[in-house]
């Protein structure tokens, strides 16, 4: 069986006005993270730090604010910050962040690529690097960057799990288990991990155990809008629809919950569904529900490691 799956790996997970289904996998669709709601005096300030000229870096607080705001709100403040500053990495690095956020995985490599030139064995920009490899979709080059963090790191998680991330889809299964499964000694249980490993089993036609793993997965405090989603995939794959339209619609808009379910009861039925979700690349699922986990997939995200 190909070891290709469906899946969109989409960084807009909730993309209001998408006609197909749009699907994020391994942890890391385009969608930010996660934040706490800003209040609307701290998001105008962050808003105008971000669009005012100015010849002074923003102030740690102005930074906290707009990391709060929209890709592309956050992508003109960390221009300006790298303008200010050229040899500033964390500007460097969030500019590269929210770039890849806009889908500009291109613009963004070169800004993570920018940070390397000055700090070589800056662990955040390696990762980043990584991440936009995978993004844009070539992995192979983004390996010798993520095991170089990996050597600065011994003990951060997210390396390794990229790393099994770029494995995978440069068809090194054997290397992305293994890396997996030193991410989970270095963070046993951790969601993010845990959801890269359900989908390759899900890829490798083994649905049942991908869905026990998702199913762990989604049990854990931190898991996320894309961990939830993907576990909705596996159970519609293999039929389950009615526990998937509860995990559809539990985060994703009314239009959008429905045009997935839509497309998931095509596969399901062993109709070829039609449109792709979004960002899928490859042939459309055909004669199956293992049919459909056997097509290609997209890997225009870095998945999770965030």
């Amino acid at each position: 069986m190909s070891r290709r799956l469906a899946l969109a790996a989409t960084t807009a997970v909730i993309a209001m006005g998408v006609a197909s289904p749009s699907w994020a996998i391994f942890g890391l669709g385009r969608k930010p993270a996660e934040a706490p709601p800003v209040a609307p005096a701290a998001t105008a300030t962050a808003t105008a730090a971000a669009t005012a000229p100015t010849t002074r870096k923003a102030t740690p607080e102005e930074r906290a604010q707009a990391e709060r705001l929209d890709p592309m709100s956050r992508a003109a403040f960390w221009t300006r910050e790298v303008e200010v500053d050229p040899r500033d990495a964390e500007a460097g690095v969030r500019l590269s962040t929210a770039l890849r956020a806009m889908g500009q995985p291109e613009k963004a490599l070169e800004a993570s690529q920018r940070v390397l030139v000055v700090y070589p064995d800056h662990v955040e920009a390696l990762l980043e690097t990584g991440r936009n490899q995978i993004a844009r979709g070539q992995p192979f080059y983004g390996i010798e960057q993520l095991k170089h963090a990996r050597d600065l790191a011994p003990r951060d998680w997210r390396p390794l799990n990229l790393l099994g991330v770029a494995y995978d889809q440069t068809q090194r299964p054997a290397e992305a288990r293994a890396a997996w499964q030193q991410a989970l000694q270095l963070s046993p249980d951790n969601p993010a991990v845990l959801s890269n490993i359900g989908l390759a089993q899900a890829n490798d036609g083994d649905t049942a155990e991908a869905e026990a793993t998702l199913r762990r997965a989604v049990a854990q405090p931190g898991a996320t809008l894309q961990t939830r989603q993907n576990l909705a995939l596996v159970l519609g794959l293999q039929g389950k629809t009615a526990e998937a339209e509860q995990w559809l619609r539990q985060d994703l808009p009314p239009e959008m919950a429905s045009a997935n379910l839509a497309w998931l009861k095509a596969a399901s039925a062993g109709r070829n569904p039609g449109a792709r979700p979004a960002g899928v690349t490859g042939a459309n699922p055909t004669a199956s529900a293992a049919g459909a986990a056997a097509t290609s997939r997209s890997w225009e995200s870095l998945r999770s490691g965030q």
